[in-house]
């Protein structure tokens, strides 16, 4: 049975960006190699950096640093978003038929939250670029300092500022990431197969649900948060 949109106003999503909304990898990946090249450094052309994509940039940061043998990371993370707000973050189309999830969720009357391990400006900025902000009830991401970018951590303080019952919302991801902050919080998880985790790390990560067309995200939304409400009545 489709939600009535009272019954849809006390549901929520939670939408992860990278990789979910947005195809970001071309703009981040040339955003860290200016940031190395900054410091001295020379990430090889046939690196597979695809990774990077999803994780919290400090974390992202450490890793490359350490092939290097440096520790820089701070000075790293400065260098990125120099490049990164320069210009490389509006290398993110959003992803074919994203558009219109967004506006149909928007018009059932369910919460939208964006869940990000982004900067909240930075999000902001990208979701304004294509004129989807206002479809989002609110923006959540790390603070300025970087810090709240784990998954776990900022889908509780979502959850807890917006009065969110767990058992009437989903997290919509690509990465494991996603999938295990959310699963901390009692969460309910779709895994989409157009970003850049891949079936097998979704899997892995133990997903309720994977997608790999946008035309069926909508629907699958719905019938996971049912089952999820569903579940906590018994």
């Amino acid at each position: 049975m489709i939600p009535s949109r009272t019954s849809a106003q006390n549901q929520a999503v939670l939408l992860d960006l990278d990789g979910t909304l947005v195809a970001s990898r071309e703009g981040i990946v040339a955003s860290i190699r200016l940031a190395f090249a900054d410091l001295g450094h020379e990430i090889h052309a046939d690196l597979d950096l695809t990774w990077v994509v999803g994780p919290p940039l400090h974390d992202i940061m450490t890793r490359l640093l350490a092939d290097f043998g440096d520790d820089r990371t701070s000075d790293a993370v400065a260098r990125y978003r120099h490049h990164y707000e320069g210009g490389g973050l509006f290398q993110s189309p959003l992803f074919p038929g994203i558009r219109d999830v967004l506006d149909q969720l928007s018009a059932s009357g369910r919460r939208l939250f964006l869940a990000t391990s982004k900067p909240v400006h930075t999000a902001r900025r990208i979701l304004d670029a294509h004129g989807v902000t206002p479809l989002f009830d609110e923006l959540y991401g790390a603070r300025p300092d970087d810090s709240g970018a784990e998954k776990s951590e900022l889908i509780a303080r979502l959850l807890k500022q917006e009065a969110v019952d767990p058992a009437h919302a989903v997290m919509v991801g690509d990465r494991r990431f996603d999938i295990s902050g959310a699963q901390a919080n009692g969460v309910r998880t779709i895994g989409v197969l157009w970003g850049y985790g891949g079936r097998a790390e979704l899997e892995a990560a133990g997903a309720d649900v994977l997608v790999a067309s946008t035309d069926l995200l909508v629907a699958t939304i719905r019938d996971q948060i049912a089952a999820s409400v569903a579940h906590a009545k018994e």
